[in-house]
C-alpha cells in the first residue's frame, strides 16, 4: 500500500446523513473515507483496498493524523450504521465486511427489509471498547484527548451516556470553556449559551416549553436547570495555565481530560451498545403487560439494561454479579439471559431477565471475550468497579476513605422494581418461589474466579413469571 494522502476536512449535514466510505473504487486504486467522532474525515488514497485490513487502514488513518503509539490501543475502526454498529477486528478486511453488509442486518437487525436494502455503514475511528479507562488516564497527547473527548461528548448530548442534571450541568460547562474559552464576567455569556444551548446540553434540557404540559413534563426539574444551571457552572471552571501563559494560552487538553474524568463516572462509559426489548410488569386489573425497548451497554467492567425511552439504567452489574447465555430456538426470538440475585416480597431469590434481540449472540460472545480479558489482564491492574470510580495509577487510597456514594434517583442507579423478571429458587429437585441466598445457577456461562461462584442447577419443574 502506498503511503495514505490527505487531510481531514468537515463534512456538511446533507453529506453526513448519506455517508458512505468508499468514494470511488477502480482497476487497483480507491479513496476511503474515514470518519472521526467530530465529524470530520479523513481521506486515504489506497491500492488494492478488497484485501487491506482493518490493521492496515488503522495505521494508515494514526499517520495522517500523526498519533502517538497509544492511538493503536485507545482506538478502533467501526463500521457504523443506524442499524448495526460493529467494531472490527485488526484482521478483519472492511471492504469485505461492508460488502456483506446486508446480510449482517438480516441476521442481526429487526430493520424492514426496505431500510435494510437502503442501509450502508460508514468507516469510523472511534474509542476501542477494549481499551481500559486505567490506561486512557495516562494518556498526555492532546489530539488523542480531543478525539475520546468529542467521541464522549457526542454520547452525553445525545443522552446515549445518560446523565443527571447536575453532571449535565458540569459537562456542558467544560464544553463551555473549550468552546468559548475562559468565562469573561464582563461579556454577556448568558447570550451566547442560550443561543447555542443544545450544544452543551442534552436535548431534553433544552426545550423551553410553556403553560401546564410543560410543567407536567419538567418532572420535578429545580430551578439552575438549563441556562442558569450551566452558566454557574460555567463560571465554576477552573484554569490549569503554566508559567508565563494568559488563560487563553492554555492548553485545552486539561480541560479535555477533566471531560474524560468526569465521564468516567458514568458506569456505562466506553461501552459497546446494542438494541433490545424486555417485558413490562404486568399491570392494571387485566395484568396486561408488552414491551419496553431498551439499550444493552457492554463494557470490561459489566452489563448495564438502559431504558431508550426514559434515559436511566434500569439494571448494572458487575460480571462477578451476574451468570448469563443467549438462546435463539427456531421460529423463536434470540434471547440473552441476565440472571442475578435479587429478592421477593423480602425473600432473597434469583431473578432471571430475559432480553429479546437479534444480537443476543453478539451480547453474549462479548460479555464471555470481557471475561477472558479481564482474567489474563496483569494481576497489579487496579479493578475498575461498577461504580466508574477514578482509578489513576499511584498509591491506594487510606482504608478509612468510602467510595462516593450515589444521588437518591440518580439515572445511573438500577431500577429493578421496573423490571419483569422471573424468580426462582431450587428446592431439591424442583424450582420453587422463596428460598435463602443463591447457590445455584443455571447457566455454566459465568465468572469462574470470582466469590460466589455459581454451580450448574438441572431444575426438573417450569419457571414461574415472577
Amino acid at each position: 500500500m502506498d503511503g495514505p494522502e490527505g487531510i481531514a476536512g468537515q463534512l456538511g449535514p446533507a453529506e453526513r446523513s448519506h455517508r458512505s466510505s468508499v468514494s470511488s473504487v477502480g482497476a487497483r486504486a480507491a479513496d476511503v473515507l474515514v470518519y472521526l467522532a467530530d465529524d470530520t474525515v479523513v481521506p486515504l488514497a489506497v491500492e488494492n483496498l478488497p484485501s487491506l485490513s482493518a490493521h492496515e487502514l488503522h495505521r494508515a488513518v494514526r499517520e495522517v493524523l500523526q498519533l502517538p503509539d497509544i492511538a493503536l490501543d485507545a482506538f478502533a475502526l467501526w463500521l457504523v450504521s443506524p442499524l448495526l454498529e460493529v467494531q472490527l477486528k485488526p484482521k478483519h478486511q472492511p471492504y469485505k465486511v461492508g460488502r456483506q453488509w446486508t446480510e449482517l442486518l438480516l441476521r442481526f437487525s429487526d430493520a424492514p427489509d426496505d431500510d435494510v436494502a437502503m442501509d450502508e455503514p460508514s468507516l469510523q475511528f472511534r474509542r476501542n471498547v477494549f481499551f481500559p479507562k486505567r490506561r486512557e488516564l495516562q494518556i498526555h497527547d492532546e489530539e488523542v484527548l480531543r478525539l475520546l473527548y468529542e467521541e464522549a461528548k457526542g454520547n452525553v448530548l445525545t443522552a446515549r451516556y445518560p446523565c443527571d442534571v447536575e453532571d449535565c450541568e458540569v459537562l456542558g460547562a467544560l464544553v463551555c470553556r473549550v468552546q468559548l474559552g475562559p468565562y469573561q464576567p464582563s461579556q454577556p455569556a448568558a447570550c451566547t449559551l442560550r443561543e447555542k444551548l443544545d450544544s452543551f446540553l442534552p436535548a431534553h434540557l433544552c426545550k423551553r416549553g410553556h403553560g401546564l404540559f410543560a410543567a407536567l413534563r419538567g418532572r420535578g426539574a429545580k430551578p439552575g436547570t438549563g441556562e442558569q444551571g450551566l452558566l454557574n457552572a460555567y463560571r465554576q471552571v477552573k484554569e490549569a495555565v503554566s508559567s508565563g501563559d494568559s488563560p487563553r494560552e492554555a492548553t485545552l487538553g486539561s480541560h479535555y481530560r477533566a471531560y474524560l474524568l468526569k465521564c468516567h463516572e458514568l458506569p456505562f462509559y466506553g461501552c459497546a451498545f446494542f438494541h433490545g426489548e424486555i417485558d413490562k410488569p404486568a399491570q392494571g386489573f387485566l395484568h396486561r403487560g408488552g414491551r419496553k425497548s431498551v439499550t444493552v451497554a457492554i463494557s470490561l467492567e459489566g452489563v448495564h439494561v438502559i431504558d431508550s425511552r426514559e434515559k436511566h439504567v434500569l439494571l448494572g452489574l458487575g460480571f462477578q454479579e451476574l451468570s448469563w447465555d443467549h438462546t435463539s430456538p427456531e421460529e423463536e426470538e434470540p434471547v440473552l439471559w441476565l440472571e442475578f440475585d435479587g429478592d421477593s416480597e423480602g425473600m432473597p431469590v434469583n431473578k432471571l431477565l430475559r432480553i429479546y434481540s437479534k444480537q443476543a449472540e453478539l451480547m453474549s460472545g462479548l460479555i464471555e471475550y470481557c471475561i477472558e480479558l479481564n482474567q489474563a489482564s496483569e494481576p497489579a491492574a487496579a479493578p475498575e468497579g461498577m461504580s466508574g470510580a477514578r482509578s489513576a495509577p499511584g498509591p491506594s487510597p487510606p482504608p478509612a476513605q468510602r467510595p462516593k456514594l450515589r444521588r437518591q434517583g440518580s439515572v445511573v442507579c438500577s431500577r429493578i422494581q421496573h423490571l419483569s423478571t422471573i424468580d426462582y429458587v431450587e428446592d431439591g429437585k424442583g424450582i420453587k418461589r422463596v428460598k435463602p441466598k443463591r447457590t445455584a445457577s443455571f447457566f455454566s456461562r459465568q465468572l469462574s474466579t470470582s466469590q460466589g461462584n455459581y454451580t450448574v442447577v438441572q431444575p426438573t419443574d417450569s419457571l414461574e413469571q415472577g
